[in-house]
């Protein structure tokens, strides 16, 4: 692992939970865009020494929306930065860690992305971030 690169936080609306990042908080917003493989519109906040994800769902059925109804808002998942996600993986696997998937999917920002199943990570979800030449 490199160092963290953001932290996810799950809202129900951007546009209504942004101001208080931006306007209160006095971050700056770094981007806005959708993420259809996860299902989700997410914003990237600077929040200096790390980026925080603020994450919104497309629909009643992704990952975000289950999240929503079950906990509501708040810190989803911590997202470690990785020079090569599938040997990463697979050094995971091989200690008795489980991945919440087989392969790196599509992230935000042009990242591969894989997410550390909570069971294997005391409770928190934890995902690997790869960017770069397809996340190596």
């Amino acid at each position: 692992m490199q160092k963290v690169d953001h932290i996810g936080i799950a809202v129900k609306s951007i546009e209504e939970s942004i101001s208080y990042y931006i306007d209160t908080l006095g971050l700056k917003l770094l981007a806005i865009e959708e993420v259809e493989s996860q299902k989700v519109r997410v914003a990237f906040v600077d929040a200096g020494n790390i980026k925080l994800e603020l994450l919104e769902p497309i629909g009643a059925d992704g990952p975000i929306a289950t999240f929503l109804e079950k906990r509501g808002e708040g810190v989803h998942h911590i997202a470690f930065g990785v020079e090569n996600i599938r040997t990463r993986m697979t050094e995971l696997k091989e200690k008795g860690v489980q991945l919440l998937q087989d392969e790196p999917k599509p992230g935000a920002g042009g990242a591969e992305v894989a997410f550390l199943h909570p069971k294997s990570s005391y409770g928190v979800l934890y995902e690997l971030c790869g960017k770069g030449s397809k996340g190596e």
